[in-house]
């Protein structure tokens, strides 16, 4: 039987900070940047009560998450998971840049609170984070 000691067990504790802040502070950059690229105000309207800006958003930054994860459990470095993240970022903006081509009204239909536009977005997000996420396994 193994027995390993609580301090044992703590060894990896300095990695496991070091990893949350810069997941905190990566999740933070996504935000702002996301909602940097998007026309309109997600927080405003969010504050406002519309669900569809809520939807969207809550999808790409599910997504978002869901492969830096991924990127987190599969790196052999802090700088292999930055990496990585930084190409979790941006596969969730090419999710919105693409349907925005594809869909000329998107935008303005999340911002106006349609929710099936907005669930369509956040549900492509959240598709794209997660086959991402997979691809990160290497």
């Amino acid at each position: 039987m193994n027995s390993v000691t609580v301090v044992e067990s703590l060894g990896g504790v300095n990695g496991y900070f070091l990893h949350f802040l810069a997941a905190a502070l990566l999740v933070a950059l996504f935000c702002v940047i996301y909602v940097r690229i998007t026309p309109y105000p997600e927080f405003k309207l969010i504050a406002q009560g519309k669900v569809a800006p809520a939807v969207s958003f809550a999808g790409a930054l599910l997504g978002f998450a869901i492969s830096l994860a991924s990127a987190i459990a599969h790196s052999v470095s802090l700088l292999d998971m930055l990496v990585w993240a930084a190409v979790a970022l941006l596969v969730q903006l090419l999710v919105f840049l693409v349907l925005r081509l594809i869909f000329a009204d998107l935008s303005r239909a999340i911002a106006g609170d349609m929710l099936a536009p907005a669930i369509l977005l956040g549900a492509l997000s959240l598709a794209a984070g997660i086959v991402n996420a997979a691809c990160m396994t290497y």
